[in-house]
């Protein structure tokens, strides 16, 4: 694969779980991919099929949601909706002919600053394997 090629990613965070993570490694120096671009949502379970198909449609080369642990959502059952959108999100991406592995969902706490940089680094260099998005 081409080590010249960088991909955009897009990724959609909860204000509370996953905003927070991606402001901690900030004040804490850590670095992660300055391709990911944060969209944050009041929480993850407005998250919209629409919205991630969008992200693609836009020229995202990949796409991840930062959501809360499923038993620790804050709006209670929104990690669960934004798990179910992206599973069927990636069955569409299937059927377009678009990688599914080019969508994900991760579960992040308010204190993992580490964990989110190290997911923004491991989708960063996923993504670059699998190339530019056709849609782009």
């Amino acid at each position: 694969m081409n080590d010249a090629f960088e991909p955009q990613i897009t990724a959609f965070t909860c204000r509370y779980c996953g905003g927070v993570p991606a402001d901690m490694a900030g004040s804490q120096k850590l670095t992660y991919p300055l391709n990911i671009k944060i969209v944050a949502l009041p929480c993850t379970g407005r998250v919209d099929t629409l919205y991630l198909l969008a992200a693609f449609e836009q020229g995202a080369d990949g796409v991840v949601v930062f959501a809360c642990a499923p038993d620790n959502c804050h709006h209670i059952s929104g990690s669960r909706r934004a798990a179910q959108r992206v599973v069927y999100t990636k069955a569409l991406l299937g059927q377009i002919g678009l990688q599914p592995e080019r969508l994900e969902i991760f579960h992040v706490g308010l204190g993992q600053a580490q964990e989110f940089v190290r997911i923004a680094e491991e989708v960063t260099e996923r993504i670059r394997q699998l190339g530019p998005s056709p849609l782009r």
